[in-house]
């Protein structure tokens, strides 16, 4: 969740791609003045709400550096926003059935507290894990790169997500790998056994989304989505292609430090067995299944807390709320990802324990 935060922040900072081209209707602005602000009762359902009227300083569109005034508060909402001076808006411009331009607040404008904390995560990688993090830095814009050069325009003229999710793992794979951990023995192990933990993972992803009858609609995005393109992307296999996608990062994390971990007992104890290399690079693996499988659930369940209070306090048996899409979709894509790291720890440990034996003979 964290490496998928930064990598959007990274994206909207610094890679102005053609699919985020700016709207005209979209300007941003500054507020100046307050100029008015009082509760007032909605016409339409009597509710009371704060309407403010507001002057800002356009800084970026057709009208920049000239004044407007916007009025907020006059439509009721369920999360109404107070705003005050040096607030920094999005603006929506239109026009009245007379031909008079009106503005709407469209949102607040994030880009600056975006670039801070990417600047000082960047930093710190930096600063912590010397050129290897710059590298890994490197790394990420290189997965932006194919996520938004190759896997979404692909998706959006009607290729099969599930085989543009393969492909593209068959490439981010080895490319980020030895990008961000160098050519060796265990680089080269842990992206063979993050190859073969993705296949598993995928045929699993593909029978369980089907066997559940998951139609990848369970989100207001995918509605959005399937309008959008006017039926053109299929749903259900952009879910399964999620799936795919998502647990790449994850494995990077246990392939490579079981390659390592394997590599490192067998250079301390070079007499060691394949059997017992095998079982004594495992008893460290399932140290690392059970914080990395914790870690899922964690991760998920916090991304999902508000669905979660929802269903909570539900009137509805617990096995009815599970059964709802919204709640399967999670769960399935929960489980398939922790079975794919756990296979990924024997599968990359055999592998390593297999490449040390033919080198030692």
């Amino acid at each position: 969740m964290i490496k998928k935060f930064f990598l959007i922040s990274f994206l909207f900072l610094f890679f102005p791609l053609p699919i985020f081209a700016q709207n005209d209707s979209f300007i941003e602005a500054r507020i100046i003045n307050v100029l008015d602000q009082k509760d007032i009762v909605s016409d339409l359902d009597q509710s009371s709400q704060t309407y403010q009227k507001l002057e800002l300083l356009v800084t970026k569109g057709d009208l920049v550096d000239q004044s407007i005034i916007v009025e907020n508060g006059l439509i009721p909402l369920s999360n109404p926003q107070i705003y005050h001076q040096n607030d920094r808006l999005i603006l929506t411009a239109d026009h009245d059935l007379d031909g008079n331009p009106f503005y709407s607040i469209t949102d607040y404008v994030r880009r600056d507290s975006l670039l801070l904390l990417f600047l000082i995560f960047a930093v710190l990688v930096i600063f912590v894990a010397k050129w290897k993090g710059l590298s890994s830095l490197l790394s990420m814009a290189l997965s932006f790169f194919i996520i938004f050069k190759f896997i979404l325009p692909r998706l959006l003229t009607g290729s099969d997500p599930i085989l543009i999710g393969i492909l593209a793992s068959l490439l981010i794979i080895p490319l980020t790998f030895y990008l961000s951990h160098g050519f060796s023995r265990k680089t080269t192990i842990a992206v063979f056994g993050t190859l073969v933990s993705l296949i598993v993972t995928a045929l699993l992803a593909v029978f369980f989304v089907n066997l559940a009858n998951l139609s990848g609609f369970a989100s207001e995005e995918a509605g959005f989505l399937q309008e959008a393109t006017a039926g053109s992307v299929n749903i259900k296999n952009l879910l399964i292609s999620g799936i795919i996608i998502g647990l790449l990062g994850i494995l990077d994390d246990i392939t490579i430090a079981q390659s390592a971990i394997v590599i490192q007992l067998k250079t301390a104890a070079p007499d060691l067995k394949p059997q017992q290399l095998f079982s004594q690079s495992m008893a460290v693996g399932q140290d690392h299944i059970a914080s990395m499988v914790n870690t899922l659930i964690l991760v998920y369940a916090g991304a999902a807390l508000p669905l979660l209070l929802l269903f909570i306090d539900n009137p509805q048996p617990f096995s009815q709320v599970i059964n709802t899409e919204l709640i399967a979709d999670e769960i399935i894509r929960t489980l398939v990802a922790s079975i794919g790291l756990v296979m990924a720890v024997p599968l990359t440990t055999f592998l390593a324990v297999f490449a040390s034996k033919k080198q030692s003979s």
